[in-house]
């Protein structure tokens, strides 16, 4: 069961890996991961402080003398180039421009000398302003949006205070601070948690990416230490495990007895064990009623079950927890599951909780499955003749000869005591007698020998778990 959600607030750093990275909040709610990024946004003031606005309609003429020195004492931005307006966007303290107290930062200039420069490149501007003479008459009229803009810089650090007055009387400006700002929010439900490089087996140093249903990606997110990396990691898998309890929970009551779901979750799947150039791609796995089911994308109706390409009884399958001497490369928490086509698919889990939480389900899945299946036989010959070899879950290994029609013999699957076979037909099955000490040995050929394999470790898996109650509660 999943323990109660977990809601978080705290920074990363968002990696592109092409720049040292930007700094973003995270915030955690049970059903979603948000990431904000510092922005440079706009307050507007109240109405009642706005005052008289009447000179933003107004065209004005300003008188300006040039300094020797300083020159007209402004800075122009804008030009056709940019299809805007040559802009004042700084009028330095103390200097001509200043002097006339007439004129703003954000004052769009639309004459010199009575002649219009509307429609000249940024260069043409400061070429006319240049060559205007010393006393130079400035028709402007204030452009508000260029000037919320061009004022962004009075809130930094950049200016004194007497530069930050140099707005209109009576215009009082969106002040712009710097805020977190909503830029992506990541679903938890049907999402995936991964330390890997995409396609990998590359594990990243304290970093990790949240990949939603949609495809919709959280990017790289590194974190300071371990520490940090661990308790997000746990708070993010929390609640991602906690919303699928309840959407399994939800699945099982519209299900039969028989077809429930026992788990559900993501995967990393590899193309072939024997390259170590073969990517890894993502599957969802899902144990459902007798079955294991391999998707692409998670199943959202009922029909993506019946649609699924990949499914196999479980029953008939190897399933298999890899040590690390078994390891095909460095991705970790693998396991393998060996179908009777002798295909081999070789997944890892994110992690050994989750990789112990998808053998438990395998288990719980063949128990049921078993218990409901109850009987399987299988066409073989004992002794040259035409027999039916029937694995029963209540009474163990029968031989049924097809010519008699009787039994041959009777062993419980506590008398088994070992099997060989050639890889071909031949299995030689050894029981214990009645007599102390003594085994038996029964030979047939079976032409479907890898599935009674898998089928004589599923039954002996169920009736251990049967016999002895602590099996699944360990699992």
């Amino acid at each position: 069961m999943a323990s109660p959600s977990e809601a978080k607030v705290g920074l990363a750093t968002l990696c592109d890996g092409r720049s040292s990275g930007e700094v973003i909040q995270l915030k955690l709610t049970p059903e979603v991961l948000v990431l904000l990024r510092e922005e440079y946004v706009h307050r507007d003031a109240p109405a009642e402080e706005n005052g008289n606005n009447s000179i933003l309609d107004v065209v004005r003429t300003v008188e300006v003398c040039r300094d020797t020195e300083g020159g007209l004492g402004l800075s122009v931005k804008g030009g056709c180039e940019h299809k805007l307006p040559a802009l004042i966007s700084r009028i330095i303290p103390d200097q001509a421009a200043a002097r006339t107290q007439q004129l703003f930062v954000g004052d769009a200039i639309l004459k010199v000398n009575e002649e219009s420069i509307e429609g000249l490149s940024h260069d043409q501007v400061i070429e006319v302003l240049k060559s205007a003479g010393d006393h130079v008459t400035l028709t402007v009229k204030y452009f508000k949006p260029a000037a919320v803009f061009l004022n962004k810089s009075h809130d930094a650090e950049h200016f004194n205070d007497n530069e930050r007055t140099a707005s209109p009387p009576g215009v009082i400006l969106p002040r712009i601070e710097k805020t977190w700002v909503v830029y992506s929010s990541i679903p938890l439900l049907y999402a995936y948690l991964t330390r890997y490089r995409s396609g990998t087996d590359q594990l990243r140093s304290n970093a990790f990416e949240l990949v939603g249903i949609d495809g919709n990606t959280s990017g790289v997110l590194q974190f300071d230490d371990n520490h940090s990396l661990a308790e997000w990691l746990a708070a993010i898998t929390n609640n991602i495990h906690g919303l699928l309890s309840q959407m399994i929970k939800m699945m099982n009551t519209l299900l039969l007895p028989e077809e429930q779901i026992q788990f559900m979750g993501w995967s990393q799947q590899r193309g072939s064990p024997g390259k170590r150039t073969q990517p890894w791609t993502p599957k969802y796995v899902a144990l459902k009623g007798p079955d294991i089911y391999l998707f692409d994308v998670p199943p959202m109706q009922a029909k993506d079950w019946f649609n699924c390409d990949t499914v196999f009884h479980v029953y008939e399958c190897m399933f298999k927890v890899l040590q690390d001497s078994e390891l095909v490369d460095d991705k970790q928490h693998c396991c393998s599951i060996q179908t009777t086509s002798r295909e081999m698919i070789y997944l890892s889990l994110e992690s050994r909780a989750e990789l112990l939480q998808l053998e438990k389900a395998w288990y719980r899945t063949n128990h049921t499955a078993i218990t409901r299946l109850k009987v399987k036989t299988f066409g073989c010959t004992y002794q040259g003749r035409l027999s039916g070899l029937a694995l029963d879950f209540d009474v163990g290994f029968s031989l049924y000869d097809s010519q008699t029609k009787t039994y041959m013999w009777t062993y419980k699957f506590s008398q088994l005591k070992g099997s060989s076979d050639d890889g071909r037909q031949k299995l030689k099955l050894h029981f214990s007698s009645d007599k102390p000490g003594q085994v038996e040995t029964r030979e047939v050929e079976c032409s479907s020998l890898q599935l009674l394999l898998f089928c004589i470790h599923a039954f002996l898996s169920a009736k251990l778990a049967s016999v002895d109650p602590t099996f699944l509660a360990n699992y």
